[in-house]
């Protein structure tokens, strides 16, 4: 009878040592993982997965009152539904990417302490379950846009002009999507290794999540910002460039140029790899402080 050890698993790795051949070999599970954290999202609710459209339609209907109508927010002729829509459905992802990644290890606390995987697998399957829910309220932004483009060609008002113009650079919005995944999960990966030994972060993200949307460009356009500072300050936030390039290509309205994409594109790459350098790191030890 062969005896050989088929896996050994070792408490160390060096910082760049990242299980890639490993994590596609568990590649099953991933998917596994993706559909019990969809299923167990829903379980017992009412409504279940009509939820993934609920909410970001409340939202875009409070915004585009509170700041559309109340506040006087200009939306550069695009209608308020698809100028919410558009910066909620791409922030919502990159969002739920930080906060389901940030509580990884104590989530997992029980299940890492009882089997071994790639823990890898842990966020990159939740990736994959916001990436399911993005898909149905990407599909809902579509459905808007195709109404408010046949009223703009079929029904024009003139009191109430609409400006749509979705062009080529739709082709990069696989880009986009691919960058603020990157970006949510560095983050997270960031978070998930410091909320082991800091607690207090872990009741600080869904607040600090928040507040960073309202410095992302969804609930005001750029072009309303005058002083060019600002505008440059605030292109510093990589999920900016990500946002307007979205409207852009979708709505042919947004305040982007190749740099400050290529800026942001660099900026999320070189936070993943932090955060994924400090999650490997955090794993080796993570069950000695959960």
């Amino acid at each position: 009878m062969n005896t050989d050890w088929t896996k050994t698993i070792l408490p160390r790795r060096r910082l760049l040592d990242i299980p890639w051949r490993e994590l596609w070999q568990y590649r099953d599970l991933v998917w596994l993982m993706a559909k019990r954290n969809l299923t167990a999202q829903y379980k017992q609710t009412v409504l279940g997965p009509a939820w993934f459209i609920i909410q970001p339609l409340l939202t875009t209907v409070v915004f585009s009152f509170l700041f559309g109508r109340v506040a006087g927010m200009g939306t550069d002729h695009i209608p308020h539904f698809l100028f919410y829509m558009s910066g909620l459905v791409v922030f919502g992802f990159f969002g739920e990417c930080v906060n389901k990644t940030a509580i990884t290890f104590t989530r997992n606390a029980q299940l890492f302490g009882k089997v071994y995987f790639p823990r890898l697998a842990a966020p990159l399957s939740q990736m994959l379950t916001n990436l399911a829910g993005f898909g149905v309220q990407f599909a809902v932004f579509l459905i808007g846009l195709a109404f408010y483009w046949a009223k703009m060609h079929w029904f024009p008002d003139p009191q109430h002009l609409v400006h749509l113009a979705p062009n080529w650079r739709i082709a990069i919005f696989p880009f986009l999507l691919v960058l603020a995944a990157l970006l949510g999960l560095g983050v997270g990966f960031i978070i998930a290794g410091l909320t082991t030994r800091y607690r207090d972060l872990q009741m600080a993200v869904g607040f600090g999540v928040q507040l960073w949307m309202y410095a992302s460009s969804v609930v005001f356009p750029l072009s309303k910002i005058k002083d060019s500072a600002y505008v440059a300050l605030l292109k510093l936030n990589p999920m900016v460039p990500i946002i307007e390039s979205f409207r852009f290509a979708f709505l042919g309205e947004g305040v982007v140029t190749k740099g400050d994409l290529a800026i942001s594109a660099a900026t999320c790459v070189v936070v993943f790899f932090v955060g994924l350098m400090m999650f490997c790191k955090t794993e080796q030890t993570v069950m000695d402080t959960v």
